[in-house]
């Protein structure tokens, strides 16, 4: 754990201050690959850019069909659209005289009938793993990934619980200068 971890500083190198009159500090996007740091818009904001969130909401859907796909009535309607399929080509094949058939492409030798890959909970991960026997319940590909959540939760837990102890909002004075 190196001192940056919970730095509100973005590194030295990185072209922008972090001026104390920012209401919400510096963070880091939570979007992997991105990870650039920004100074929120509000307390909430995970993201740096529209276009970073647009890419989270895209990480989001793809995780949904994932999920569906893995479950028992995904797979029983994804093996009877495969079968409307199959039926479809047959009939298209019937109505085309051809001596040539139409090229095709290769399957793999053999399909897992249960891959048991999950996706990384981090948006913007499309990372498929396999949990290892030691950490069944795992939830992130690496630890950089869960470092990156836990460090937005935390956020959001020291923000309610200003919150809840009835807490003003902090207003920075912007001093000028000696």
């Amino acid at each position: 754990m190196g001192p940056l971890q919970y730095s509100r500083k973005p590194p030295p190198g990185q072209g922008f201050s972090c001026a104390r009159s920012h209401p919400h500090g510096c963070r880091r996007c939570l979007l992997k690959g991105c990870e650039r740091w920004f100074h929120p818009s509000r307390p909430q904001a995970r993201y740096c850019s529209p276009t970073c969130q647009r890419a989270a909401r895209r990480w989001r859907r793809w995780r949904a069909a994932q999920r569906y796909r893995a479950s028992d009535h995904g797979k029983q309607c994804r093996r009877c659209q495969s079968q409307r399929y199959r039926q479809q080509r047959r009939q298209r094949r019937a109505l085309t005289v051809s001596d040539t058939p139409a090229p095709e492409g290769q399957r793999p030798a053999a399909i897992p009938q249960d891959f048991s890959g999950w996706s990384c909970d981090r948006p913007g991960c499309y990372q498929l793993f396999v949990p290892s026997p030691r950490s069944p319940d795992q939830h992130f590909c690496s630890p950089a990934c869960r470092q990156a959540l836990r460090r937005v939760r935390q956020r959001d837990i020291r923000r309610l619980e200003r919150r809840r102890r009835g807490a003003r909002p902090r207003r920075f004075r912007v001093r000028p200068p000696p």
